[in-house]
């Protein structure tokens, strides 16, 4: 069954105990898994984590997994991730199971609409299907807004606008951010604190997310020799590379529409001006650059690998200066072709 962004929330907080399958999958990876995290406490579980390349080897695993009954007798829920068209077959013996003790919550990247994962999920009245994707203008605000008030922080609209866009509408980041804000402010549910805009400047990641930025703009402006002496300096044993493909796949989001709408007829200097109010001015210059490089469809290739490589940093033991290394430099080499 697919469900809309109107009642995804009532659906994940009220769990119906007749669902065996939950998807959460789309470009907004961190609200997907978030919402499985939500869900994980709504039904009172326990994660229960599965490799899904075990299910792709044996199919019949998923069902016999969320039929088993726990030692002491706690609910489980059994956490894939990532999911992909991989593990179709085994979804679907779990949905034909005759009975089952755990459901299963599958966090997916941004698979397609013909996903095999996905058709399964929306055509089951046994699952759930949820696509997420970034919030933006006031969604993305409010998105704060709420998260802060779970907090203790009282965010005026202006202020989350500023939170949400440093942070890519990217809601991990964003709850990350209000977490420290809230500390900073000794703000807790039960001591509210309203957050003004010199706590965010003492504190707030704007400038690091600076330097992120930098490095994926020199990568897709084909900068090459700049971009090898910024990747130099990034600390042999740091955590740097996630934070910065983040700051890349974010910048792509915001080239792709308006390369798209270039390619469709639209003059550079129209869509330049109605894209001014998510720019800063500063940028114009670098995005014009970028957007003579790259097409829309290249544009989406970069997004879907830079996807891709989050995923590979975060559940493989890859060196991870090195893979975002390689990658930015593919990238940049990309840019000098054009």
């Amino acid at each position: 069954m697919k469900v809309s962004k109107a009642s995804v929330g009532r659906s994940v907080d009220q769990p119906d105990q007749g669902t065996r399958f939950y998807l959460f999958y789309g470009p907004d990876e961190s609200q997907a898994r978030a919402l499985g995290a939500r869900l994980v406490g709504a039904l009172g579980a326990t994660k229960l984590a599965v490799n899904a390349g075990d299910i792709k080897s044996n199919p019949g695993l998923l069902a016999v997994e969320a039929a088993a009954m726990s030692l002491f007798g706690e609910r489980r829920a059994i956490w894939l991730e990532p999911a992909a068209d991989d593990i179709a077959e085994g979804v679907e013996a779990l949905l034909q199971a005759a009975s089952v003790e755990s459901p299963a919550i599958a966090i997916g990247g941004a698979l397609r609409k013909t996903s095999a994962l996905v058709k399964i999920a929306e055509s089951s009245p046994l699952a759930l299907a949820y696509a997420a994707y970034l919030p933006e203008g006031q969604d993305a605000g409010r998105m704060v807004m709420d998260l802060g008030r779970t907090l203790g922080l009282k965010i005026s609209p202006p202020l989350a606008a500023r939170i949400a866009d440093s942070s890519g509408g990217d809601q991990a980041i964003v709850s990350q951010e209000l977490r420290k804000f809230a500390l900073y402010a000794d703000a807790s549910p039960h001591t509210p604190k309203d957050l003004d805009h010199d706590a965010v400047d003492a504190i707030g990641a704007d400038s690091s997310e600076g330097d992120f930025l930098k490095l994926a703009d020199l990568a897709l402006r084909g900068e090459m020799e700049a971009l090898g002496e910024e990747l130099a300096r990034l600390p042999a044993a740091g955590s740097e590379a996630i934070p910065v493909v983040r700051s890349l796949q974010r910048r792509l989001l915001m080239l792709a529409p308006i390369r798209a709408r270039i390619e469709r007829g639209e003059r550079v200097d129209a869509v330049m001006t109605s894209a001014g109010r998510s720019l800063f001015w500063k940028d114009k210059p670098l995005v014009e650059a970028m957007l003579k490089r790259w097409s829309a469809e290249d544009l989406a290739k970069a997004a879907e690998r830079a996807g891709a490589l989050e995923r590979e940093l975060m559940f493989s033991d890859v060196p991870e200066r090195e893979a975002l290394g390689e990658e930015l430099i593919a990238i940049a080499r990309k840019a000098r072709r054009r």
